[in-house]
């Protein structure tokens, strides 16, 4: 469906320029751009190894957990129940810290990689807008599934058409 509208958009802004005013068009798949970019591969090595630290962290706890549980466990027939309680809560508790922490690390990793992937497409968007603008060419479509237009240097009707929809 997105495919039928952009071809159907490259076909009218075709033919609205007509044989008079000749319009270059060009296309790229984004994806595939960003993906050959050197800072994208830093990115990819850099939240590795931040999911990595955070993994082994993850780990470390749980298994202290783990060994604080099965020690309980095992304690439990000699403790009172006041101590039982005491112990089954304090598990519990560092249950929930560890679910916390693994909701934290998660959001710390998203944020980490828009925070690094925001420059990286900048730099891809200038770069589009760079070739294109070299090349004469108005409207860049991006080939990448689900994308639009990337470049449109043509004139915007918008002003016009408000113009004429106040009259």
């Amino acid at each position: 469906m997105k495919h039928i509208k952009l071809l159907l958009l490259a076909t009218v802004l075709l033919l609205s320029f007509g044989a008079s005013a000749q319009v270059k068009l060009g296309h790229i798949n984004s994806d595939d751009l960003i993906a050959a970019m050197p800072e994208t591969k830093a990115m990819q090595d850099e939240l590795k190894k931040l999911g990595t630290t955070y993994d082994t962290e993850y780990k470390i706890q749980a298994n202290a957990l783990q060994a604080k549980y099965l020690k309980y466990g095992k304690e439990q027939e000699t403790k009172t129940e006041e101590e039982n309680a005491l112990r089954q809560k304090e598990v519990q508790d560092l249950q929930q810290k560890l679910q916390t922490y693994a909701q934290t690390a998660d959001k710390e990793l998203q944020q980490k990689q828009m925070d690094l992937l925001k420059p990286i497409l900048e730099k891809a968007q200038k770069a589009i807008q760079d070739v294109a603008k070299a090349k004469g060419i108005k409207y860049v479509f991006d080939a990448a599934p689900g994308k639009g237009l990337l470049v449109f240097d043509g004139e915007d009707l918008l002003a016009i058409n408000k113009a004429k929809k106040n009259n």
